[in-house]
């Protein structure tokens, strides 16, 4: 039998694999609808106007993420319940989530398509912020860098797996959003499950007056704020560059490769075979790497630079193998980013009694990141083409790296 200073002195692995499971619960739904469903849809019912639409559909989700996430941060940071302060949420979250994937399924509708999309990053985000916040809650500083290499590793796996798991059901849209739909419910639950938050009832909650209850909703003011904004706008670049590519993923095989339906299908599931196992063996060696180094930073530099190279490849020739390329190096470097930028946020961040309310806003840098790629993407394929996407792409990605390198808290 361990001793409780042994089990204290251990990672909590627990909480790693809690939140592998709640990473896979929305994001592996999400890229699987996003980015192939969703589009193979548009497809379907509105082909002329498809990258219009795509752009209309990311650019409302912007908007009803940038609040939602907020807002959902601040009240799971004041909820107080015996299942704790974030679990009510992944549970509303989750199950809200489900319900609009099934209402994409029964319209036709353009407009209501796009109302959907809108409910739908509300409930999403009622999900994704409070789930971060566990790793500030529960895990001691000491260990946040292996943690958050569990939450890189599933970021890695949902990425591509959603668009193989996807990609499978091109020809049977609404079955492909139903799996979708039962991926959400099963693993929302499940991981809710496995990290079994205590209960926090009978905590006090401290009343908000005046500046107080706007404050508790605006970015933060107070503390340190030069390298949580930085963090901020070098994950904004990084993220937006990454969904620039997953964004068109299908269009880039289809329209700039000049693939058949079924050529795109099968590039697809290469490429993010690829990108998934590159991704999850980086991201699985490179937290505890961090931790053990104590160089968070210069990762983070590394990943962003090494990124922008992979995802330059389709910019030589439009080939499919230069978008396998991309997804060798690229998931290598992405799987590096997602291992150790959970650490990196909780480190960056201003003030612990807001935890889920700033981690949320650092969190819109990922929300608000996969929907201006598309928006970045569909504007420079209307205005010059697809061969430009993959240079805006690295330009974002020496961008972000600059002010990674720019951070002074976190070595």
């Amino acid at each position: 039998m361990l001793s409780e200073k042994a089990v204290k002195s251990r990672p909590p692995y627990r909480i790693g694999i809690g939140l592998a499971i709640g990473v896979l619960s929305w994001l592996l739904p999400y890229v699987g609808v996003n980015s192939t469903l969703l589009p193979a849809l548009l497809q379907k019912i509105a082909p002329a106007q498809k990258v219009q639409i795509i752009a209309e559909v990311a650019t409302i989700g912007m908007i009803v993420a940038a609040i939602a996430n907020v807002v959902f941060g601040v009240l799971s940071d004041r909820t107080r319940s015996r299942h704790g302060r974030r679990t009510p949420w992944i549970i509303i979250g989750s199950i809200g989530s489900a319900i609009c994937f099934w209402l994409i399924t029964i319209t036709t509708s353009i407009p209501m398509l796009l109302v959907i999309w809108g409910v739908y990053q509300a409930a999403l985000n009622a999900v994704v912020g409070p789930l971060l916040a566990i790793l500030s809650d529960l895990v001691p500083k000491k260990y946040k860098g292996t943690i958050a290499s569990f939450y890189g590793i599933a970021n890695s796996v949902a990425n591509p797996l959603g668009t193989i798991v996807a990609s499978q059901f091109l020809t049977k849209i609404n079955m492909g959003i139903w799996t979708m739909i039962a991926i959400q419910l099963v693993l929302g639950f499940l991981c809710v499950a496995v990290i079994h938050e205590p209960g926090n009832k009978d905590d006090k909650v401290e009343p908000l007056h005046g500046y107080q209850l706007i404050e508790a909703f605006i970015f933060p003011v107070h503390g340190q704020l030069r390298d949580f904004y930085l963090s901020l706008f070098g994950k904004l670049l990084i993220v937006a560059a990454h969904y620039i590519i997953v964004g068109y993923q299908l269009y880039i095989f289809m329209d700039y490769m000049k693939l058949s339906s079924g050529e795109a299908a099968s590039s697809l599931s290469i490429m993010s075979t690829i990108l998934m196992f590159t991704g999850m063996f980086f991201a699985a060696i490179s937290g505890p790497i961090a931790d053990k180094i104590g160089s968070i930073k210069k990762m983070m530099v590394i990943a962003s630079v090494g990124f922008g190279i992979g995802v330059l490849m389709p910019f030589f020739d439009p080939q499919p193998w230069t978008m396998f390329a991309y997804a060798v190096i690229g998931g290598s470097c992405y799987g590096i980013y997602n291992s150790i930028d959970q650490a990196l946020n909780v480190s960056v961040l201003p003030s612990k009694k807001a935890a889920a309310k700033d981690l949320g806003i650092l969190n819109l840098a990922n929300t608000i990141g996969q929907i201006l790629g598309p928006i970045v993407a569909s504007v420079v394929i209307t205005q010059m083409g697809y061969h430009l996407i993959f240079m805006a792409a690295f330009i974002m990605c020496v961008i972000g790296g600059v002010l990674f390198q720019m951070i002074r808290k976190v070595a």
